[in-house]
């Protein structure tokens, strides 16, 4: 049976997409998520998200506050998902971070932000801001540390979804002739330090990444 490894834990209805596949599946948490216990400013208007675990942190050390007033900015889609589900407003959701700086500098310009981050942050979004004179100031709120884990055995596949991810997986194991499923570009960009043999899913969400994956391997049984 050929199997792939998921470099993060997958939800049932995730898991559920492999039941009749044929394939076997291994899944480990690559990273780990420490949340800060810090401030977040709540003077700002607009607030800035490029991941889902930057909301969490938000929510956190915000609770008990009115949100109808602000509005959101953010990256991917489940990111927006979630914050809608916890009641706030978002006014812009871009694939990438480079696109969302290059909106909130072309329609916001006059406007205030607060980036509320992780300490892996790309560089992008606040350079570009930056570039165009928009008033921003980060917050970070969560660190990712890299949970290293070796394997023994080989696997057919490998599925990554974050650079960090893939940094993590190489400090104990290598890449040799596994297919490589990465969840966008800059993932990938990282993963073909390693490997020729990279497909990118179509959309920058797990669900996707695991299609690619099924289909892909399937081909080759």
């Amino acid at each position: 049976m050929k199997t792939v490894l998921s470099t993060k834990i997958l939800t049932p209805s995730q898991k559920e997409l492999f039941l009749n596949s044929g394939l076997g599946l291994v899944e480990y948490n690559a990273l780990k998520i420490e949340f800060l216990d810090v401030e977040i400013p709540l003077n700002y208007e607009n607030y800035i998200f490029t991941s889902k675990n930057a909301v969490k942190a938000f929510l956190n050390r915000t609770e008990g506050t009115e949100y109808s007033n602000y509005k959101m900015f953010c990256v991917g889609e489940k990111t927006k998902r979630f914050l809608e589900e916890n009641g706030l407003k978002v006014s812009k959701v871009a694939n990438n971070s480079s696109d969302l700086a290059h909106f909130i500098a072309e329609n916001h310009q006059n406007e205030g932000f607060l980036f509320v981050c992780g300490n892996l942050r790309r560089e992008e979004l606040p350079q570009i801001l930056s570039e165009n004179n928009v008033q921003h100031k980060e917050v970070e709120v969560y660190q990712t540390h890299l949970n290293a884990k070796q394997f023994s055995r080989n696997f057919d596949g490998l599925l990554f979804y974050s650079p960090s991810g893939v940094r993590s997986y190489i400090q104990a194991n290598r890449i040799a002739g596994e297919s490589i499923f990465c969840i966008g570009e800059t993932t990938a960009a990282e993963a073909s330090k390693y490997s020729n043999q990279i497909i990118v899913a179509n959309k920058p969400t797990v669900e996707n990444v695991l299609v690619q994956a099924i289909k892909e391997m399937s081909l080759r049984t």
